[in-house]
């Protein structure tokens, strides 16, 4: 066999196992691997590119290959088993700014200058030092920033609002084409996507990306960008209606003269005023 037919087969080969064995060894996300997994996947892809090149026997590099691929997935088993084997392997968050103080000598066992450290404050918009309760640097050296008390944006739990809970979107429309799945599971059908975009005034074929929230609301990016669409109101549309309905309570309570139906109508009006009030928060954004 040709030299060149040889690497050409090995090299598929390898393709597809090297491409096997890193999903064996778990998804990671590059920008956020510690050094020892990057080494890691480096010394396996080296050790596959000379097997592959024929600049080792395919045994030993074989050999070589299993080491790299088996061992980090038995530290990783015992890295869930021992916090010992963690801190070994992957190292331990350091404490860099503490109320405001950094730390110099975490800094220099980071090996990390002062410019380095606000440079990495500022791209957390943290620019001034005096705001960062603490700021760590996290074994895959990432800094993590948490800002005073006093500094960090308000909430709504801050304020004392309440907030409806929101559940993830589906899509439910994709390049044109209807994904039933996602549909059935916010407990909806194909009738009704249709009787939506009827409604809106769209075509299916029109639709690259339809989207539904919780509350049912139907979102719907057109490959057509020219096409102005009507924001979805269901939830305030709902709102609208308690007001008409407790609106026409109290009108009726006005203008009837019997005294025991003013008193109904009157009390039926406080009663969706009291529950316009506990679902204002859910219902208008």
């Amino acid at each position: 066999m040709q030299a060149w037919l040889q690497i050409l087969l090995s090299s598929v080969s390898l393709f597809f196992l090297l491409l096997l064995l890193t999903r064996v060894m778990g998804k990671r996300n590059l920008a956020r691997i510690t050094p020892f997994r990057f080494v890691c996947y480096i010394a396996a892809a080296v050790i596959a590119a000379a097997i592959s090149l024929q600049l080792t026997r395919p045994a030993v590099g074989l050999v070589a290959l299993s080491v790299w691929v088996l061992l980090p997935i038995a530290l990783d088993y015992l890295s869930l088993k021992s916090k010992w084997v963690h801190d070994l392997v992957n190292g331990k968050e350091t404490v860099l700014v503490k109320h405001g103080k950094i730390m110099e000598e975490n800094l220099l066992q980071t090996r990390l200058t002062g410019e380095e450290l606000l440079r990495e404050l500022r791209s957390k918009n943290a620019f001034n030092l005096a705001d960062v309760e603490f700021a760590v640097m996290e074994d895959t050296g990432d800094i993590s920033v948490f800002m005073k008390s006093d500094k960090r944006p308000v909430a709504a739990h801050d304020l004392g609002i309440k907030t409806a809970p929101l559940a993830e979107p589906q899509t439910v429309i994709l390049d044109g084409n209807i994904l039933p799945e996602p549909l059935a599971s916010l407990g909806f059908n194909t009738e009704w996507l249709g009787i939506q975009l009827e409604t809106i005034g769209v075509s299916l074929d029109n639709v690259f990306v339809g989207q539904v929230d919780s509350s049912g609301d139907l979102y719907l990016d057109l490959f057509d960008d020219s096409v102005q669409l009507p924001q979805p109101k269901i939830k305030e549309m709902l709102y609208a209606n308690f007001e008409k309905v407790q609106a026409d309570l109290t009108t009726f309570s006005l203008e009837t003269q019997n005294e025991a139906a003013k008193q109904m109508y009157a009390e039926h009006a406080k009663q969706i005023s009291r529950l316009m009030a506990k679902l204002k928060p859910y219902l208008l954004r």
